[in-house]
This record gives C-alpha cells, structure tokens and sequence, in this order.
C-alpha cells in the first residue's frame, strides 16, 4: 500500500469517527439494525441526551446514519446506518480487534515490568 502523506485523508475519516460515542453507536446499529433514539439511549449507559442528539446529527450529517421521523403525537424517531455508513463495518470491525490486541499486548507488558 503506498499512501502519500501529504495527500493522507486518515485525518478526514478521524474527523468523522472520532469520540467516545460514535463508534458505539454504529456498531449498536450495525448489529441491531434500527432503532428508537430511547433504545440507542438505553443502550449505552454513561451518554447524555444532549450528547447521544449531537453524536446523532453529525453521523446524520456526514450521510452515515438516517433519521427517521413519524408524524404522530408524541413523536416516532428512529435511527438506522445508511448503505453508505455500512462500508464503516470493516473498519470498525478492525479497529475493535486491534483494540483486543492492544489490550492484551499493554496487560502482557505491564506483567513483564512488574517480574
């Protein structure tokens, strides 16, 4: 793989995954498929509303996720990943086994240091 570093769009994909929450939230979605923004909520424990509405309307902006909204009283929003954000999976899918690895490789060398 030849990437040119002055001409690198990791940055620009970064600019779109990064933070605590969305990653959790697009795996949520790829695995369960649509949802409710309650049951989103629900599911991870430690987001605020205000947090989990701006993860949601900037993964909505960038086309990776779609809103749903249903007129009728009170109001039905659901939230699913769009074609487009389902080309993510493999990258997150990598991200999370590196993470694994990571984790054990920092659990194995801490071990050693501590001998």
């Amino acid at each position: 793989m030849k990437i040119e570093p002055e001409l690198c769009r990791v940055e620009d994909a970064l600019g779109i995954l990064v933070g605590k929450w969305k990653p959790i939230i697009l795996l949520h979605l790829l695995k369960e498929g649509t949802q409710r923004f309650s049951e989103l909520k629900r599911s991870l424990p430690g987001i605020t509303q205000k947090m989990l509405t701006k993860q949601l309307r900037e993964l909505e902006d960038e086309d990776i996720i779609e809103r749903v909204v249903y007129p009728q009283v009170p109001p039905k929003v659901e939230y699913s990943i769009t074609d487009y954000g389902k080309s993510l999976q493999p990258i997150l899918e990598a991200m999370h086994e590196w993470g694994k690895k990571h984790t054990l490789h920092k659990r194995n060398k801490n071990k050693q240091q501590s001998s």
